[in-house]
């Protein structure tokens, strides 16, 4: 029943995105030459989105290819937890994107740039006008830097946290040292 561009079409076998490839003949998704575990459903949805990459899809269509249309499904909830386990594959954060944009209240747009290899290997022809190694180039650094962002941020995060615990174990430690010594 799939209608996905990628899964329907035919002459791409392989679509690379940041550090990542999605696999259509083996049906993996990798990152870095490494699998990532990732359910039917949400691979699905995956394909889907690169497959209309840069366009808005929305929630419907999403359920039209997920499910058909004997199958009922809270649609809702579906979507949503399908959409979090690709972005959980991905390392990717709703609140800063980098390969799914959420439109609210219609849809999804993937958003990074894409490679799509042919069965022969062969990059497809890009639109005209279309510098792909650039954009793919600017995409990966502005995509690195966010996660290295991120990764930065969680860090002190952690750090300011041990401190504090730290503090507290000191200030409790010195209490407790002081009602010894007043104490006996």
């Amino acid at each position: 029943m799939s209608r996905s561009p990628v899964s329907s079409g035919a002459q791409a076998k392989l679509f690379r995105f940041g550090s990542f490839e999605l696999d259509l003949e083996a049906q993996q998704l990798l990152k870095n030459g490494r699998t990532v575990r990732l359910q039917p459903q949400p691979f699905k949805l995956l394909c889907f989105l690169v497959g209309l990459r840069g366009q808005l899809v929305t929630r419907e269509q999403i359920r039209g290819e997920l499910w058909s249309n004997d199958t009922f499904v809270d649609v809702e909830q579906g979507v949503n937890f399908a959409i979090k386990q690709v972005r959980d594959a991905l390392g990717e954060d709703a609140d800063h994107p980098i390969y799914i944009q959420t439109v609210p209240r219609r849809g999804y747009r993937f958003v990074a740039p894409v490679d799509a290899v042919g069965a022969a290997d062969e990059p497809l022809v890009a639109p005209p006008g279309t510098d792909l190694n650039l954009q793919k180039v600017l995409w990966t650094n502005i995509a690195d830097l966010r996660m290295a962002e991120e990764a930065r941020v969680k860090r002190r995060r952690l750090l300011v946290m041990i401190g504090s615990v730290a503090s507290a174990v000191a200030a409790a430690l010195l209490v407790w040292l002081l009602v010894r010594m007043f104490a006996g």
